[in-house]
């Protein structure tokens, strides 16, 4: 048994990712089930539902899971006067799925620190963080709980300063990763670094395990991130097919139609990099020029992509996925677990 999977108290070295939004209790308990770590995005999340999904994945695992948060970066915006200019620009959206237009609300996202405290009552094996590196004080209140932390990198630099702030292991993210791009040491369009070229200097520039994400669907990814030096891989996108996922049909076929060199980076839906579809509503706002910073963006376009998810109008959704998205089988979690597994070394 390697190191990390000791560490995490699981059997084959398989995340899943933590899709902020898109996560749910039947899929992060079925990779867990499956003996590898589930993980949860808690992007969003107030302390109450954050207990509240706590329990119901206790209540649907034994297993060890993870609970992801984004670290606070000190850029995000808060509501103001600008509010309303945004979301004026948004109005064809709002119309298109039938919501009005959202009034200005108290915040766009709960405190750091209410998730934190309600993350200590639900005590999950790991916590994972992204966007930065965890404060010495969230670190030792983790490890006095029992709870093992985990940040993620996009560079060099950025794993380097994970491994400095104390966490147990570090995520190396390529830039094919789906969804959002966690850089914090510079700008995400200046850390466009691929997994095979970012996962081994990870792996000689820190002393903890590094799990390798980023562009793998299947066991020969899995197989190429262990030859690189990993010793686990984060799996997103070709969980996002399975049956136990969160994601809508409109997802699911976009997931299955879209060619490796189909997805792109954007601010569009959230105010930060992200990679997914470039669908109706991308192309609008990028032509528009209007974006706003975050979190206020991402908010915004929440109040239409939640009813286009609803309705099933996949060109207004967020359509996160990976470059690996071709890869990706439909079937239930643990198929497109066992087929992963087979990719992993046989000790």
């Amino acid at each position: 048994m390697s190191d990390l999977r000791a560490l995490f108290g699981i059997e084959h070295p398989i995340v899943l990712g933590p899709f902020g939004g898109l996560s749910s209790v039947p899929l992060t308990a079925a990779v867990s089930d499956a003996g590898g770590l589930g993980s949860f995005g808690l992007y969003g999340y107030d302390g109450d539902r954050i207990r509240q999904t706590g329990a119901e994945l206790r209540a649907a695992t034994s297993r060890p899971f993870a609970l992801n948060i984004w670290v606070p970066t000190g850029d995000e915006v808060v509501p103001n006067a600008q509010h309303m200019i945004f979301a004026q620009a948004l109005q064809p959206f709002y119309d298109a799925v039938g919501v009005e237009m959202p009034a200005r609300p108290e915040h766009y996202i709960p405190s750091h620190e209410e998730q934190l405290e309600a993350i200590w009552d639900v005590a999950p094996a790991v916590l994972s963080v992204v966007f930065g590196v965890p404060s010495g004080e969230v670190v030792e209140e983790a490890h006095r709980r029992g709870i093992r932390v985990v940040g993620t990198a996009t560079t060099v630099a950025e794993a380097v300063a994970l491994a400095e702030g104390g966490v147990d292991a570090i995520v190396a993210t390529g830039f094919e990763a789906g969804g959002h791009r966690v850089s914090f040491v510079r700008p995400a369009e200046d850390s466009l670094v691929g997994t095979v070229a970012l996962v081994p200097q990870v792996v000689d520039a820190v002393d903890v395990p590094v799990i390798a994400a980023g562009g793998i669907a299947d066991h020969r990814g899995v197989a190429a991130a262990f030859a690189l030096g990993a010793e686990a891989v984060q799996v997103g996108t070709a969980f996002l097919v399975t049956a136990e996922s969160a994601v809508n049909d409109a997802h699911r076929q976009a997931i299955r139609r879209t060619p490796a060199d189909g997805t792109v980076l954007t601010k569009a839906m959230s105010g930060r990099l992200a990679r997914g579809v470039r669908n109706r509503a991308v192309r609008a706002i990028e032509a528009s020029g209007t974006i706003a910073p975050f979190p206020m963006q991402n908010w915004l376009t929440g109040r239409f992509r939640t009813a286009a998810g609803q309705q099933e109008l996949g060109e207004l959704q967020s359509l996160w996925m990976g470059q690996a998205a071709p890869l990706a089988r439909s079937g239930t979690a643990a198929e497109a677990f066992a087929e992963l597994v087979a990719g992993v070394p046989v000790e």
